[in-house]
């Protein structure tokens, strides 16, 4: 991306939406405009996970005001990540189709590592360059995450199912404040953040850094009241906690400093926020300045490249963990990547770049349930993509390779996919041809080898003279081939030049 271009990053918090404006400026992103609104989607989700209609109307609304800001960017300068609320939701797909259509961008749902990767990136990028070892802590509205690091490194992270919305329902129901509330809210944190402190014990980090709303919350408070401006310490949430005791409900809390947005989820995020510096001994936490909104706006940056792309990383990790021929998978990439490039020529290069990295990862992966077993690998290696934490990768992104290693072979109506995407569809077709022609574990000959995607729903296969005659057994693939498409809203068809 050049100098100048502008940049936006939506997130779709469980308490509040928020929006970043900037424009780079030598590899870092100036901010021009930061929009807030409090959503609480969070308080929305009923017993049955779902969102009602009420939360879905408020995020509706507020996506719609984002929507105009956001007019005039292209697709490739806006990235809307939403989580915990819409992770657990099971309607999230009703939400998410109309709160696309009026934010005008794609909005992706985001794994609690994921969340915690872009956290940590937010919180890097704002920092001054520095080789201390890190411990983040993001307190959200619903989750929790927490990550170990070192530079712009992320090197542990863990997402957890407690904030500060959820626990203030949860302890707080009529907003009131007891010393027997904050305690078993305190305990209940505990024993679900209690598995961290294998991982985050205090020999492993040295300075502790706490991100986005309830730190920065906590620290406005503090700050008001006299103490040192952007640190939290344990003497402050002590001193806190008798201010909140003694109001004896959050209706009746009077604090400079402190928005009225936090009144409702106050006891809740004190709470989890005094858990966890009992839970690793944090004497001291830095409020940062980065968020995962930042975090997003970098990841777009890194995402332009492929050498810079967390994606590909995880890929070869992936890679190397399940074992992977790496020979084979390498040899059905260029393949792969070879025929979409005959299929989509009118693509601009940024695109054709994009898809064709995307096609070159499901290659890559297309055996990955080998390791489980021969017999139904594609479905071994679907299930894995489904429900493994990528880094770099949304949850729709996941999905959509697992997709595409579920039809790289068989029978293409297993697949609960969108025939109408044209894109998949050629992605599918090069994915499945070249598995087809590097079935013998040999580079395949395409010479003179010519594919054409064509509308309506034709895809049209053709070779050089004597072809079917020198690969009598690719050829008979390729006929079992052109049955599967039967089966589809597209036709394939094969033939050789005269």
């Amino acid at each position: 991306m050049q100098n100048g271009t502008r940049l936006a990053a939506v997130d779709l918090g469980s308490n509040s939406f928020r929006l970043e404006i900037g424009y780079l400026d030598h590899g870092q992103i100036q901010r021009t405009e930061y929009l807030k609104e409090t959503v609480r989607q969070g308080n929305g989700l009923d017993e049955n996970r779902n969102l009602s209609r009420q939360a879905m109307q408020r995020g509706w609304d507020c996506l719609a005001r984002f929507g105009e800001r956001l007019a005039g960017f292209r697709k490739h300068q806006v990235r809307a990540v939403a989580t915990q609320t819409l992770r657990e939701a099971r309607n999230r797909d009703e939400f998410l189709a109309r709160a696309t259509e009026i934010l005008g961008f794609p909005i992706d749902v985001i794994s609690g590592h994921e969340e915690a990767r872009l956290i940590y990136q937010g919180v890097a990028h704002l920092l001054p360059q520095s080789n201390e070892h890190r411990l983040v802590v993001d307190i959200g509205g619903r989750s929790t995450e927490l990550i170990l690091g070192r530079a712009y490194e992320a090197r542990f992270m863990e997402s957890f199912r407690v904030g500060s919305v959820a626990w203030s329902m949860r302890y707080f129901p009529d907003g009131l404040f007891t010393a027997q509330a904050f305690e078993t809210a305190e305990v209940a944190a505990k024993a679900v953040l209690d598995e961290a402190l294998n991982t985050f014990r205090p020999d492993a980090w040295e300075v502790a850094y706490g991100s986005s709303g309830t730190v920065g919350a906590v620290s406005d408070i503090l700050m008001e009241a006299g103490w040192p401006e952007g640190r939290v310490t344990r003497d402050g949430l002590d001193w806190l906690l008798e201010r909140l005791l003694k109001a004896q409900s959050a209706d009746k809390v009077r604090l400079e400093g402190m928005k009225e947005d936090r009144r409702a989820v106050i006891g809740g995020g004190v709470s989890v926020l005094r858990a966890v510096f009992d839970l690793l001994s944090i004497k001291e936490m830095h409020v940062a300045q980065g968020a995962l909104r930042h975090g997003a706006l970098y990841d777009l940056l890194d995402r332009e490249q492929e050498q810079t792309d967390q994606r590909h990383a995880s890929v070869n990790r992936l890679s190397s963990k399940f074992n992977i021929d790496l020979s084979q998978a390498q040899r059905v990439s260029k393949a792969a990547r070879h025929l979409f490039r005959l299929m989509a020529s009118e693509f601009p290069a940024s695109v054709m770049d994009r898809h064709q990295r995307k096609l070159g990862w499901a290659a890559q992966l297309h055996e990955i349930g080998s390791v489980i077993s021969h017999s139904d690998y594609h479905k071994h290696g679907a299930y894995i993509l489904d429900n493994t934490d990528a880094a770099g990768f949304t949850m729709p992104e996941l999905h959509r390779l697992s997709l595409l290693v579920l039809g790289h072979r068989g029978k293409l109506r297993k697949l609960d996919m969108d025939f109408e995407d044209d894109v998949f569809v050629r992605q599918l077709l090069a994915l499945r041809l070249a598995v087809l022609l590097c079935h013998a574990r040999r580079d395949p000959d395409l010479q003179g080898m010519m594919l054409q995607f064509n509308q309506p729903h034709r895809l049209a296969l053709n070779c050089r003279p004597g072809w079917r005659e020198a690969y009598p057994q690719s050829a008979h693939l390729l006929n079992e081939e052109l049955l599967a498409w039967q089966k589809t809203p597209w036709t394939l068809t094969f033939s050789e030049r005269n």
